[in-house]
């Protein structure tokens, strides 16, 4: 049974919804039941978040889990993106991670508050790393492929990446994602996980893949990335 509140907010986001947009994201998202999208346009579901956050139904919201809707989730997603507190967003992404369950929901929730508490939000990434859950993993990896390959960069952050070992397509992917990130960024410390082959063989190949597609990489490195990939 769906709360008032749900029941209004779906209400509202089916007016919003676009069947044909909602036609070209369903392979997008395709462990996601296409009766589940509505097709909500990012930035009409962001203007939309912005307007809803203002109001005292958007707790009451994001206490509803589990959400029907995929576009439940991209709103819920931008409500937390909007909290202030470092530990209250620790506490509402914990409450909610467990219930992401595709990638591109998992990608798009960044709160810019990150960027002031890096201590604290290396210790969330870890704990997030140590998730069994796939969109957990993959939420914290990409915490800090945002944030910590730049000045809060330490090679540990490589250590603690290399360090997870999945089966799952959507971490396996979000750990190449990261170290092709990381030879743009970091090339020197990060190649020699490459050159040493500390990587599962599928992340090593696509780490060197998504790293040749890369504008940042040179077209030097691209050469000799490509003498890496392991056949």
């Amino acid at each position: 049974m769906y709360t008032e509140i749900e029941k209004r907010v779906q209400k509202e986001l089916f007016a919003l919804a676009d069947e044909a947009y909602r036609d070209f994201q369903s392979p997008l998202v395709p462990n996601i039941e296409k009766e589940r999208i509505l097709g909500i346009r990012t930035p009409i579901l962001r203007r939309f978040a912005g307007a809803f956050a203002k109001t005292d139904d958007s707790a009451a919201f994001c206490s509803a889990l589990p959400h029907r809707y995929y576009d439940e989730n991209n709103l819920h997603a931008f409500l937390v993106e909007k909290i202030r507190d470092i530990d209250a967003l620790e506490a509402a992404l914990d409450r909610f991670l467990p219930y992401v369950d595709n990638w591109a929901t998992c990608d798009s929730m960044n709160p810019k508050i990150f960027a002031k508490y890096p201590e604290k939000r290396l210790m969330m990434a870890k704990k997030w790393i140590a998730s069994d859950h796939t969109y957990t993993i993959r939420y914290g990896m990409g915490i800090l492929m945002r944030y910590d390959l730049d000045e809060t960069f330490t090679p540990d952050v490589l250590t603690l990446i290399t360090s997870v070992r999945s089966e799952e397509y959507y971490v396996n992917m979000m750990q190449a994602w990261f170290f092709a990130t990381a030879l743009a960024k970091q090339w020197d410390t990060t190649l020699p996980y490459l050159t040493e082959k500390r990587l599962p063989v599928w992340v090593h190949n696509k780490t060197i893949q998504k790293a040749i597609e890369s504008y940042r990489i040179t077209a030097e490195q691209k050469d000799f990335l490509r003498t890496l990939k392991i056949k």
